[in-house]
């Protein structure tokens, strides 16, 4: 016996309901994504009642990932899998490990959430310092230890922390084994510049604030695309190489990593540029100097923000062209007394200001007016 086809469609319906009702702990029905343009460590699905924000970390077998239930207060909690990590939102008492965190709190008009902070010293803020300064934002961190006690007394209803990359230093475990809760991010997994800018989108999700972030991240794109344009038709691109020795080894940025994207987007040519990986590359002094002894820029040597204490550290730097020529830059405009450095802070939620300051190192006829950001250039 055939099946009219309105009947067809009533069963088909009843089944998609039913099937809605019965998967509840994970639901599968009415469900969006947020759109993202260049991040691929995390992403959000929006709910009826709740949303649910997916971290990833690593890939194959090693891959790890974390799920996050964000549910506006107020609304009744839905039934969900037992590892996903309910988050009521928006989050009103947060602390933060990392200080990339007060740059995209800052953005987010969130600072006034902020009631604890690891590595103080390093904050650039002028409103956190002053919170610390006055006790009405705790430092949870001397040295490299946590104060899981100070913590538990501060009860903050959020902790943001970086994936841990040392399993032996796996802080996120630590928290949760004191049941405090805690959001993980790996945004400094991320290739390139603007997808580590646009994990604004990530955090404003705990605050209800996912059309804010998106204003501000589309506006910070819209002004990377428009300095990219004018450098993507240059024929003379400079050979560039970055960063000095620590304890006698030089680790060399691998040519995926962001920091390498933003000198290919400013029209250089980066010398391990060929290098797959996403990591930094172990080398010697000679093996630096055989490929760059002759590239016309320096970039980022370490801590150093004059020529005569870089070459204090080893002679053998003289040698290079770049510091014959006075062609050494570092992202130390900005740094503080106590090596605190916004360029960790708001540089990594605005890689335009980065992408402006290195087209001016490499192309100044381009951008002649225009005063550097974070760069220096080594006297």
């Amino acid at each position: 016996m055939s099946i009219p086809k309105s009947s067809k469609y009533f069963i088909l319906a009843s089944i998609m309901l039913t099937a809605c009702s019965v998967f509840h702990a994970e639901p599968l029905c009415n469900s969006k994504k947020y759109p993202l343009l260049y991040a691929k460590n995390f992403e959000i699905t929006d709910f009826h009642t709740h949303s649910i924000a997916t971290v990833r970390i690593g890939s194959g077998k090693s891959a790890l990932s974390y799920r996050y239930a964000l549910v506006p207060r107020g609304v009744p909690l839905p039934e969900l899998p037992e590892d996903i990590v309910v988050i009521q939102t928006p989050a009103k008492n947060v602390v933060v490990l990392e200080t990339i965190y007060v740059g995209f709190l800052e953005a987010l008009n969130q600072l006034e959430t902020i009631i604890g902070v690891a590595t103080a010293d390093y904050v650039v803020n002028p409103t956190i310092r002053k919170g610390v300064e006055e006790g009405t934002i705790h430092k949870i961190q001397t040295a490299q230890t946590l104060n899981i006690e100070r913590l538990l007394l501060i009860k903050p209803d959020l902790i943001f922390v970086s994936a841990p990359s040392e399993p032996t230093l796996n802080i996120p475990a630590q928290l949760n084994r004191v049941g405090l809760t805690v959001a993980i991010t790996a945004e400094y997994q991320e290739h390139h510049p603007l997808a580590r800018a646009e994990w604004i989108k990530f955090i404003g999700a705990f605050f209800d604030a996912t059309e804010e972030a998106s204003e501000i991240f589309d506006a910070i794109a819209a002004r990377y695309e428009t300095l990219l344009r004018k450098v993507d038709t240059v024929e003379n691109r400079p050979d560039v190489f970055c960063g000095a020795p620590y304890s006698g080894v030089w680790y060399m940025a691998g040519g995926d990593s962001y920091v390498v994207q933003l000198i290919r987007d400013a029209g250089g040519n980066y010398l391990w540029n060929n290098v797959n990986s996403a990591t930094a590359i172990p080398l010697d002094i000679e093996r630096v100097f055989l490929k760059a002894a002759n590239a016309d820029i320096w970039l980022n040597p370490s801590f150093y923000r004059t020529r005569r204490a870089l070459f204090s550290a080893d002679p053998r730097f003289r040698k290079f062209l770049a510091a014959q020529t006075g062609k050494i830059y570092n992202r130390t405009r900005q740094q503080t007394t106590d090596s605190g450095n916004p360029i960790w802070e708001s540089g990594i939620l605005h890689p335009d200001d980065v992408l402006a300051d290195l087209i001016k190192i490499f192309h100044p006829d381009q951008l002649q007016d225009r005063e550097f950001t974070y760069y220096e250039q080594l006297d």
